[in-house]
């Protein structure tokens, strides 16, 4: 059976506005894609993980210190995530090698390790289970030319290669916390490993469904 990754924002999971429906839908959704795809799900820290960041920075923590309190962020939104699915895995594994032997049909994981963000972990997944796509769902309908959150003129950008996305971002890790759509060492990954990569709006699932099977969806595909 083939496998998908999907790395969803804390921004999307945790958002402000968040209803339980969205979570009902989700539990549909996947509970309709792991008929043919063992699906694996990365949760990012969002907003949660920003905050402690931002006061930790400010009250002189390092940068490993912030990163690792991110860390833990994404595992309370992973583990409020899988008690919401069905066939999902109740221990939050804390390594990629770790969920890639968990043989349930949907496995549930936040960050690793200081150094990166969930996307990386993402891209690490992805290739050590073969994954047949990775899609980053975030907040935002893709990848545009700038901030749309801040610059009204933004433009997305349906198609993108990914030495172009590099040349811009570069390949490393900057600080914790960063809102980026996709972080360098997760770029680095995507790049060496070819792996096919599609950004989208996760609040809006059924562009995950259009993905999936093949079909135009709203947001952008990394070409390699």
């Amino acid at each position: 059976m083939q496998s998908i990754v999907i790395s969803i924002g804390g921004s999307v999971l945790i958002s402000d506005d968040v209803q339980a429906s969205f979570f009902k839908k989700l539990n549909d959704l996947l509970n309709e894609i792991k008929k043919e795809y063992k699906i694996y799900i990365v949760v990012g820290g969002g907003k949660t993980a920003r905050r402690y960041i931002i006061l930790g920075r400010k009250l002189g923590l390092s940068e490993k210190s912030l990163d690792e309190i991110g860390i833990q962020a994404t595992r309370i939104n992973a583990s409020f995530l899988t008690m919401n699915l069905k066939e999902a895995n109740n221990i939050i594994p804390k390594s990629t090698d770790e969920a890639s032997k968990i043989s349930k049909k949907i496995v549930v994981m936040g960050g690793t390790t200081p150094g990166h963000s969930t996307d990386k972990v993402g891209a690490e997944l992805a290739y050590k289970v073969s994954a047949e796509k990775y899609i980053i769902a975030t907040n935002v309908d893709g990848i545009y030319t700038k901030d749309p959150n801040k610059y009204k003129d933004a433009k997305k950008i349906s198609e993108i290669s990914i030495k172009d996305l590099i040349k811009k971002y570069g390949t490393d890790w900057k600080t914790a916390g960063k809102n980026i759509v996709i972080d360098g060492p997760a770029l680095d990954i995507i790049y060496k490993k070819k792996i096919p990569t599609f950004v989208l709006n996760g609040n809006k699932l059924s562009e995950i469904k259009k993905v999936i099977k093949n079909k135009k969806f709203n947001g952008t595909i990394i070409k390699n």
